[in-house]
């Protein structure tokens, strides 16, 4: 068993254990980005996103909110982000895992999203739709 979640899981490396079902496991994240930053993984090893099937993520994500809401009572952070990286550039460990990132006033955490609607005419919104739902 190469995954280290797995093994976390398992047992066979120490955690900071937050919760735990039948079907999740959620951690604290060693890194500790912000504080609280908690990642939430099933139990049931899946690769990413894209291996997902959906009783799995029903169970993952039915665990977020409890955790979100005990980390927003036990630190009143100002908000909270739920990030998800699949593949490159930013999956570092191969197991789907959910991080709760709890945020603060200076935390100097840097997620940044550009408005880029000013260079889309509604027919370009209409091509990536069309796209989208051929695929679904």
């Amino acid at each position: 068993m190469d995954c280290i979640f797995c093994q976390i899981i398992a047992g066979d490396i120490p955690s900071y254990k937050v919760y735990e079902d039948d079907h999740v496991y959620a951690f604290l994240d060693i890194s500790q980005v912000t504080e609280g930053h908690t990642l939430v993984v099933p139990k049931q090893h899946v690769k990413n996103l894209y291996d997902l099937d959906e009783k799995t993520a029903t169970h993952v994500f039915r665990a977020v909110p409890p955790i979100a809401n005990a980390l927003k009572r036990a630190f009143a952070p100002i908000g909270l982000n739920l990030i998800n990286n699949t593949e490159r550039p930013h999956q570092s460990v191969d197991h789907f895992h959910v991080h709760l990132l709890p945020r603060y006033e200076q935390d100097d955490l840097g997620i940044r999203f550009t408005n880029n609607q000013a260079s889309h005419e509604q027919e370009d919104y209409l091509a990536i739709l069309e796209k989208i739902k051929e695929n679904l």
